[in-house]
């Protein structure tokens, strides 16, 4: 298990993005909006950064098989499975079983060939504009 609190948000974001490339499940300790602490187990699909400059994690839920978004800033430990992912996510055609509401997010593009590093500058500048 890896406590954020011990490394940088970019170690941390740089570590997530390639279990996201991989297709690796990640188990995360955070802290919802009202301060209570919860453990899920996620699979990303991808990275955005909202209009207030949180960067957003979307992930499919492994408990409820459901879409959640979580800010990186309030995950408090975290931990790559070598395992492959097991939850479908919906398609467009699909509709979503809760529509966001309130939430404007910039999706953050960036070409996949490019070396984990680079993608983490590109990210970062994103961040800063």
């Amino acid at each position: 298990m890896r406590h954020t609190a011990n490394e940088t948000s970019t170690t941390t974001l740089t570590r997530l993005i390639k279990a996201l490339d991989a297709k690796h499940p990640v188990t995360i300790t955070y802290v919802k909006a009202d301060g209570t602490t919860t453990v899920r187990t996620i699979e990303l699909y991808d990275v955005v950064v909202s209009a207030a400059g949180d960067i957003l994690l979307k992930a499919m839920d492994r408990d409820t098989g459901e879409s959640r978004s979580f800010r990186l800033d309030r995950i408090e430990a975290y931990t790559v499975h070598r395992s492959a992912y097991t939850v479908t996510r919906p398609t467009a055609d699909e509709p979503k079983a809760r529509p966001a509401r309130g939430l404007a997010t910039v999706t953050v593009l960036y070409p996949v060939d490019l070396p984990i590093t680079a993608r983490i500058d590109l990210l970062a500048d994103a961040l800063a504009a």
